[in-house]
């Protein structure tokens, strides 16, 4: 399953650096996960576990990567990862050095590395390990700031790119706003359309199952809905405050 050929792919952040959040979120049937290094304290081993746990519940695992690093993308996708989300990228330029980090050569830079779980261990056929890089792996930079949505043809257009993700809490950041501002979401629904002109599905996050719901109605691809640490913190409060708040009146004591 790919997000890439199935329309309304539903996904959320991880956070947590466990694999039981990772379980939970293939029983309660998202279609994805994006493992979180860039804003949350998982290493390159817990990654790795993250990775193999979603891979065998049937999940497409992806990972934001820290930040446009060659030899970091290389190793998560080596450790198993179906893909990459690259923050922060604002030019064709950068584009293009994130899509060569994912593909081999001639089309890339990634070193061949068989023997990694990608590889099975050295029993995929050399063929198949760099088909995986080559056609496989997804490329997905993520457009968080004005300058980015200004380059988007061209940041779609580029040779190696799956899709784009719109991060429209650091593009209004950037542009001084909010998300809900007219002048950003016209913005990010032109980035919409670029990538579609480009033949590129196109992503996006919202804290909510309504604004991701909306995201869809809209006409983006895929989305992101919330993330497992905002879940269990919308639960852990709405119950201790539900208890708290129908909880009987202590009775006075007798004197």
């Amino acid at each position: 399953m790919s997000i890439l050929n199935t329309p309304g792919s539903v996904g959320t952040w991880v956070k947590l650096p466990t694999i039981e959040t990772v379980q939970i979120l293939a029983h309660a049937d998202y279609d994805f996960v994006v493992i979180d290094q860039e804003h949350a304290p998982i290493d390159i081993r817990t990654a790795y576990q993250l990775i193999n746990t979603a891979t065998s519940e049937g999940l497409l695992a992806l990972v934001r990567v820290q930040e446009l690093k060659p030899s970091t993308i290389q190793r998560i996708l080596d450790a198993g990862a179906a893909g990459v989300l690259i923050p922060h990228i604002d030019t064709p330029e950068q584009a293009e050095l994130a899509a060569r980090s994912v593909r081999f050569p001639p089309r890339g830079i990634r070193g061949a590395g068989s023997t990694s779980r990608a590889g099975r261990w050295g029993t995929l056929p050399t063929t198949e390990y760099l088909a995986s890089g080559n056609e496989t792996a997804l490329c997905i930079p993520q457009l968080e700031s004005k300058l980015a949505i200004d380059n988007v043809e061209k940041i779609a257009a580029t040779d190696g790119v799956d899709a784009l993700f719109i991060g429209v809490a650091d593009l209004s950041m950037d542009m001084g706003t909010t998300p809900t501002d007219p002048e950003v979401i016209r913005l990010y629904l032109h980035a919409l359309d670029a990538a579609h002109q480009a033949g590129k599905p196109c992503g996006f996050a919202s804290g909510t199952a309504a604004g991701a719901r909306a995201a869809l109605d809209q006409g983006f691809d895929f989305v992101m809905a919330s993330s497992d640490t905002a879940m269990l913190v919308t639960q852990a409060l709405d119950i201790a405050r539900t208890i708290k708040n129908n909880r009987p009146s202590q009775a006075p004591r007798r004197r």
